[in-house]
């Protein structure tokens, strides 16, 4: 980034604002105007036209790069607490490809040791790199009184809700080391 370091008839261009000496009265960046203190300036502020950046040549275009952050695929009752258990999954989907279900079955999810620590269940949610995707039908099983699993049904009523599911599960199949297994 450029800086215009302005004094009276005095104007030079330095290539950051750390060149530009305290006693300059005045720092004038790109964006803002910083009155340096002790200054007896009193002029009002300046405005500069942004700095366009040095042509490419035409053997190296510059072309933006697309950043891609990568999150661990992750399921989650508890907002920020992860699930360490790996669930059985069961998927249907209609004839017609328009609709289906997942339903995912947890036997001693780690949910429970940590609930009470850290809050309530209040769905499933399956985070990846293209973000949350949430089901609220959320039922416990019990035995004798005490948790025994969980299980959490996610319908996906479009090809596209399909699709989505599916792309997160092949990433946490990868990541977990499931396998599909058609019948």
């Amino acid at each position: 980034m450029a800086c215009v370091r302005s004094i009276g008839s005095l104007t030079s261009v330095t290539r950051s604002p750390r060149d530009i000496p305290l006693s300059a009265g005045i720092v004038v960046s790109s964006c803002s105007v910083l009155p340096i203190k002790g200054s007896s300036f009193t002029g009002s502020p300046v405005s500069l036209p942004r700095v366009q950046p040095s042509s490419r040549t035409a053997l190296r275009p510059w072309k933006p790069v697309p950043i891609t952050m990568m999150v661990k695929p992750t399921l989650q009752f508890i907002q920020g607490t992860d699930e360490m258990t790996i669930p059985d999954v069961k998927l249907t989907r209609s004839r017609d490809g328009s609709n289906g279900m997942a339903l995912f079955s947890f036997d001693q999810p780690s949910v429970f040791d940590s609930s009470g620590e850290v809050g309530e269940i209040t769905g499933l949610y399956m985070i990846d790199e293209e973000g949350v995707i949430q089901s609220t039908d959320v039922n416990a099983r019990f035995i004798n009184g005490k948790p025994e699993g969980i299980v959490a049904k996610h319908v996906m009523r479009t090809p596209k809700e399909w699709d989505r599911f599916m792309r997160f599960m092949e990433r946490y199949s990868d990541q977990n080391g499931l396998q599909f297994v058609k019948k």
